[in-house]
């Protein structure tokens, strides 16, 4: 799944760390969302948009040929 997760946080100077205090999961987790190698949980996911006062969908989007 892709997102704009890096972007999000470049856009308000945030390092992962920061982000990740934010969200109580550890830097690693925010990481590997960023990369694309973990896709979150739904009430993380919820968490994220809610942070960043936008829209699941905004965050995250799904690609097409994905399991």
């Amino acid at each position: 799944m892709k997102n704009r997760l890096k972007i999000l946080r470049a856009e308000r100077d945030w390092t992962q760390a920061h982000l990740a205090q934010h969200l109580d999961v550890s830097r690693q987790t925010v990481n590997a969302i960023e990369k694309g190698k973990y896709d979150p949980s739904l009430p993380l996911a919820f968490r994220i948009a809610r942070l960043f006062g936008t829209t699941i969908e905004d965050v995250f989007q799904y690609e097409e040929g994905q399991t």
